[in-house]
């Protein structure tokens, strides 16, 4: 079996699902076992300066052969989301000739739901059976630094600085970079590998929040409830209505942020509702919360003080902290084109960890791995674009190593 499909079977047979309701770094045992396994894989490859601490994140160094050359990072994630069970232990292979893929007798992927499906003709793909993820968010990412690890390790003609690699915990739940140890991982700038379809490299992203809100109803028997009762979840009923119907996720693209409705539970007694917040726009994104401060205000003055906010920023666009330093987006820019790959510049509908790590001083735009349909049964990965981009990290390496410190 080809050396990166074995990686990848085994890494997506671990359940490394992040936890949102753990407290702990890493959020999930999983995380650490297969920060484990990784940490083999790298001795194996030849590495020697590799560590895994308390927290979950794996680091290691590829050695340098040019001594002048900055040092830069590759980032990439252990977790999987928690939209589904994140254990893959029976994923297909598909070498695609067209039409749709068969994931199991319940699920497949149409080309009439999916019809990007007809430019990935040729290509070898890797799919779920349709009852897990797959895990190439990010696992891919993880192979694809292991094959860069190697054909280095094993190439020694090719000219390159020292390259920094880090593994993280949590990154699904907005957690990756808070135990990260920026001046210890030593790099000048990095690359998150997180990235979807071949070519794809962002430098910007949405400013992200939570918003909790708590209402507690008046509760009694319905037969005598006129003028006493006050149904919570009428309230909820209430407060989604009164957010601008466009502004949700189904119904937005390109830089249009969104207001989405993430949980809700509850009853006439008391009610919970999670929404997450998006907008690249910093004016927007505070013009999004005020919005939901103004809705929280009308509504106590009709039913009283019933209804707790709390509203949590998470992250922040990283585009501001990326302008000063456009060199390493140009340079990563130059590498796709060099490895016959066209660039496909466009902002994040989402986070990565790069955008908080930019805010920690390491300013780090993200890059594509060739996967697709994240976060679902429908998730899939090109081989052939995975290649692509262990193709692109290499030539980065090249050209990165021409500059100075």
């Amino acid at each position: 079996m080809d050396k990166n499909i074995e990686r990848l079977f085994k890494y997506f047979a671990i359940d490394s699902q992040s936890d949102p309701k753990s407290e702990t770094c890493p959020s999930s045992e999983g995380q650490m076992e297969l920060g484990r396994v990784v940490v083999e894989d790298f001795k194996d490859i030849g590495l020697t300066d590799i560590e895994q601490d308390e927290f979950g994140y794996v680091y290691a160094t590829i050695p340098g052969n040019v001594k002048e050359a900055p040092t830069f990072g590759l980032i990439v994630h252990l977790d999987t989301a928690t939209e589904m069970d994140g254990k893959c232990t029976n994923p297909q292979i598909v070498d695609y000739q067209g039409g749709d893929i068969k994931l199991n007798d319940d699920y497949q992927m149409t080309v009439t739901d999916f019809p990007f499906l007809k430019d990935l003709v040729g290509e070898r793909l890797i799919t779920t059976d349709g009852t897990t993820l797959l895990g190439a968010d990010n696992k891919a990412g993880i192979a694809i630094l292991m094959a860069v690890a190697e054909r280095l390790i094993n190439h020694p003609e090719i000219k390159h600085g020292d390259i920094r690699l880090a593994i993280t915990p949590d990154e699904e739940i907005g957690r990756g970079p808070h135990k990260f140890n920026v001046e210890k991982f030593g790099a000048e700038f990095a690359y998150t590998v997180d990235g979807g379809l071949n070519g794809g490299m962002e430098y910007e992203n949405f400013n992200a929040a939570t918003v909790k809100i708590n209402i507690q109803g008046k509760n009694v028997h319905p037969g005598s409830a006129k003028n006493v009762m006050v149904n919570a979840l009428r309230v909820a009923m209430e407060i989604e209505s009164l957010l601008p119907v466009n502004e949700k996720p189904e119904y937005t693209e390109g830089y249009e942020g969104f207001y989405l409705l993430d949980e809700l539970k509850g009853n006439v007694g008391e009610v919970e509702m999670v929404y997450i917040i998006r907008d690249h726009s910093k004016e927007l994104f505070n013009q999004k919360k005020k919005t939901f401060e103004h809705i929280i205000a009308y509504l106590s003055s009709k039913y009283g003080d019933i209804i707790s906010l709390e509203i949590e920023d998470t992250y922040y666009n990283m585009k501001e902290k990326i302008l000063p330093y456009m060199h390493i987006v140009e340079m990563l820019e130059q590498a796709m084109k060099e490895a016959g790959v066209e660039p496909d510049i466009k902002p994040i509908r989402g986070g990565s960890d790069g955008a908080q790590l930019s805010y920690m001083g390491l300013p780090c735009p993200n890059m594509f791995t060739g996967g697709y349909n994240f976060h679902g049964r429908y998730e899939f990965l090109s081989l052939n674009q995975m290649e692509k981009a262990i193709d692109v990290i290499i030539k980065l390496a090249e050209i990165n190593a021409k500059n100075e410190s």
